[in-house]
């Protein structure tokens, strides 16, 4: 349809349908991506502090004080997810903040993604104020951690950008025991040489 500028009530419609679409561009230009540098190619991200404040911000903490740097992906399930950023390539725990509130209910409750193939979840104890520096990447469509009233889920707070071909072939990795855990870790080493804002 082309609008006569010079009809005042067309005019208003265009310039208030230039802002509505300025301001998605915005809001997807702003959103802060992540890149996670491993041996086995690089994974970017984007996360979204308008879905899940608190989740983003202590995530965001984690790379800006360099935690990630030399942690695995410990625990890696095919047709689940690939989890990593708590232990190093020795196995050894890195010490974390104090866990951060949970907010997956509140994330959904704004539009957050669910926990789909691709999307990035906060890993956490049965408790689920228990989310410290451990995260995970969905690598099949997970329904059963999403929130529900009955179940407080997990909290999705981000997804892959780019670099899913290099998820998939972690999450292909044969896997087995390995320091403090018996099963599930990838007998090649998957490390985050370096976690980089970029965004």
């Amino acid at each position: 349809m082309i609008f006569n500028a010079t009809n005042p009530l067309r005019r208003a419609v265009l310039v208030a349908g230039m802002l509505a679409c300025l301001g998605s561009q915005a809001l997807a230009q702003t959103a802060p991506q992540v890149r996670f540098a491993t041996n086995m190619g690089d994974i970017v991200v984007e996360v979204y502090p308008d879905k899940a404040p608190k989740t983003v911000e202590n995530f965001l903490q984690y790379v800006r004080d360099k935690h990630y740097d030399g942690t695995i992906f410990h625990r890696v399930i095919n047709n689940f997810m690939i989890q990593g950023g708590g232990f190093d390539a020795r196995y050894a725990q890195k010490p974390t903040r104090a866990p951060v509130a949970h907010e997956g209910r509140e994330a959904l409750a704004k539009g957050g993604p669910r926990n789909v193939v691709g999307t990035l979840a906060m890993a956490r104890t049965p408790n689920p104020d228990s989310a410290s520096a451990q995260f995970f990447i969905n690598v099949k469509d997970n329904a059963f951690l999403d929130p529900t009233a009955q179940n407080p889920g997990y909290t999705v707070f981000g997804k892959v950008l780019r670099g899913m071909e290099v998820v998939d072939r972690i999450k292909a990795l044969p896997t087995g025991a390995g320091g403090p855990f018996g099963t599930d870790v990838p007998q090649t080493p998957v490390i985050i040489n370096t976690a980089t804002l970029v965004k």
